[in-house]
């Protein structure tokens, strides 16, 4: 049974779920910051007796959901600013007493 399971996760069908510090390592931040993004629900992850655990596959799908919020926020930036550059602004013109 074991051998059948080590198996699997060597071929890749099962992945073994990794450490607060593997993640950190991978994201190149420090492990407090796993911690925090985990407890607040932010990063996915589960505990295993006490211990954050974490699946390869789940960051990486929390790593491309980020690159989407940052590319829709360039783009807002970006419309914002044509918008703002498109707008004519009427110098403010005081009324003579």
């Amino acid at each position: 049974m074991l051998s059948e399971i080590m198996n699997k996760i060597a071929s890749q069908e099962i992945a073994p779920a990794i450490t607060v510090k593997d993640v950190a390592v991978y994201l190149n931040v420090d492990e407090k910051t796993i911690y925090r993004l985990a407890q607040k629900g932010e990063l996915p992850g589960f505990k295993v007796a006490g211990s954050w655990r974490f699946e390869l596959a789940d960051i990486k799908k929390w790593i491309d959901g980020r690159k989407m919020k940052a590319s829709n926020i360039k783009k807002l930036d970006n419309s914002k600013a044509t918008l703002v550059e498109s707008k004519h602004v009427q110098p403010f013109k005081r009324n003579a007493l």
